[in-house]
């Protein structure tokens, strides 16, 4: 629970908070643009290079869950200030690296630090605001969370060209700097002790589980899948973890996470929605950078600007979300970003390579709309009903569950981009005969049949015309998939009513 002093300094505490936040989400994915750089300055091969973000993801993947236990034990300021201090000057670090194994160990510091300050910064911000204020309150907070990687790829992808790749980490120390002296200054003292005994086995079987799933979704398609061994390997280890997590929940006298959570049909709900839409929305951030950069041939700065019009729909609608959801109720709320998001979707199903950057602004532009009004009607319905006591644990699980559906999103929705474009490539190959006149005549004068280099440049253009047609299918399953998610929220309860005079004060404070 906040204490008095939170109460009265919420104001600067939730600037620091989000300080802190902003850093943590535009780093996991500032890095993206900048690897190619990274890659010839520590000479890594293409294989190795994928570390810097992999050892990231699985750090703080493992780093999450603990993160609830450790604030208790150690006070949640304290933990704030380590956190920040460590992210800050792991940043530092991975700036300075030399090789590859450097700027891996410091990206995994980066990860274990950073990993509790997205779910303590949601979970402190929902004890020291009241009820009334909390859509306003989570839509603020969201903010930080989705403009993070938005902003990120632009934000990296100029700093690598005008300066250079080891700025895409310095740019986190004076952020640091700010969000760990407002958290110092204004937060109340808190020395912690209210840890319940750790579950060792609990705690040891869920790192199994999300280190074997982190390293599954991202080692899967590379290895060809279950075709390889490697894979098989790691789906038993991570089976092996859930069912011996999932007992020790059940049975043990004080479980690493309380299964109270498990008894809120609303938070089980909520958590599955999100990682779902984890699964589907977040993987087109991976995604579209790198067709526009492959396909279209857009700088990594072109391609961060393109995807800018995203972050304005987001604005946007963090802007309009408290007062829809004091008019309308969270539930509509979320069926109107589902809406939204699978027509963003429908549209990049349309695209081609023909067209401006038009198509792909306006398509982020609808995304970033529909994305804004989902996070903060979740998070009201996730906590209507939830014992504050439980609120930190809570919004630790929903976090890790995010963060499981995004990286499994975008590993396997890769995958699936790979095959297809391999598939459409075959048939569109199965067309061109070198011997047919007509075709002979009707194709430019650089794609001559007759010539090596001329079968190479249409071998090119037909496999960039598969790979976009591969894009497109993709982005319409992902439409379909997300207007199915819709029926869900009949499953959500509403929070009890606010009194009318409540509902207009959360409007409009």
């Amino acid at each position: 629970m906040a204490s008095p002093q939170d109460i009265a300094n919420r104001i600067p505490i939730t600037g620091a908070l989000m300080l802190a936040t902003l850093m943590y989400t535009v780093d996991s994915t500032v890095a993206n643009v900048a690897l190619p750089h990274i890659q010839g300055s520590v000479s890594a091969s293409a294989d190795q290079i994928v570390w810097v973000l992999t050892s990231y993801i699985i750090a703080t993947a493992i780093m999450t869950p603990l993160s609830g236990w450790l604030s208790q034990k150690i006070g949640r300021k304290t933990m704030f200030l380590w956190s920040v201090a460590g992210f800050t000057g792991a940043s530092i670090l991975c700036g300075i690296a030399t090789s590859l194994p450097e700027i891996v160990i410091f990206r995994l510091v980066q990860g274990i630090a950073g990993a509790s300050l997205m779910p303590l910064s949601q979970a402190t911000m929902l004890d020291i605001y009241p009820q009334k204020m909390i859509p306003r309150v989570m839509s603020i907070w969201s903010a930080a969370v989705i403009l993070g990687p938005i902003v990120g790829p632009t934000l990296g992808g100029w700093l690598t060209e005008d300066f250079s790749w080891r700025w895409v980490f310095y740019i986190n120390v004076p952020i640091g700097i700010l969000a760990f002296l407002g958290i110092w200054t204004f937060m109340g003292r808190d020395d912690g002790g209210r840890e319940r005994p750790f579950d060792f086995l609990g705690f040891g079987a869920l790192v199994l589980f999300i280190g074997g799933f982190q390293l599954l979704v991202d080692r899967g398609p590379s290895q060809d899948w279950f075709d390889s061994k490697e894979i098989w390997i790691e789906t038993a280890i991570c089976l092996a973890g859930l069912w011996i997590f999932v007992v020790q929940t059940v049975t043990a006298q004080h479980p690493f996470f309380h299964r109270d959570l498990a008894k809120d049909g609303n938070f089980i709900g909520t958590t599955l929605f999100g990682m779902l839409v984890g699964v589907l929305l977040f993987s087109t951030s991976a995604l579209l950078p790198s067709m526009m950069q492959s396909l279209l041939g857009y700088s990594a700065l072109q391609a961060g600007v393109a995807s800018m019009t995203r972050g304005i729909g987001s604005l946007i609608a963090f802007l309009a979300v408290p007062v829809l959801v004091a008019r309308f109720g969270p539930r509509t709320v979320l069926f109107v970003g589902i809406l939204l998001s699978s027509l963003a979707l429908w549209q990049m199903g349309q695209f081609d390579l023909s067209m401006t950057p038009a198509p792909i602004e306006i398509a982020g532009f609808i995304q970033g709309l529909g994305t804004g009004l989902l996070f903060a009607p979740l998070n009201v319905l996730a906590y209507a009903k939830l014992a504050p006591v439980h609120r930190t644990e809570g919004t630790i699980v929903a976090t890790m569950a995010r963060s499981l559906g995004s990286s499994a999103g975008i590993s396997v929705l890769q995958a699936m981009l790979i095959r297809d474009s391999a598939v459409a490539h075959a048939g569109l190959a199965t067309h061109i005969t070198v011997n047919d006149p007509v075709l002979r005549w009707s194709l430019p004068r650089l794609f001559d049949l007759q010539s090596a280099p001329g079968l190479a440049a249409l071998n090119g253009e037909v496999t960039r015309q598969g790979a976009m047609i591969s894009y497109d299918a993709l982005f319409g399953g992902m439409a379909i998939g997300c207007l199915l998610l819709a029926p869900s929220l009949l499953l959500l309860k509403p929070p009890p009513p606010m009194p009318p005079q409540a509902a207009h004060e959360a409007a409009v404070d």
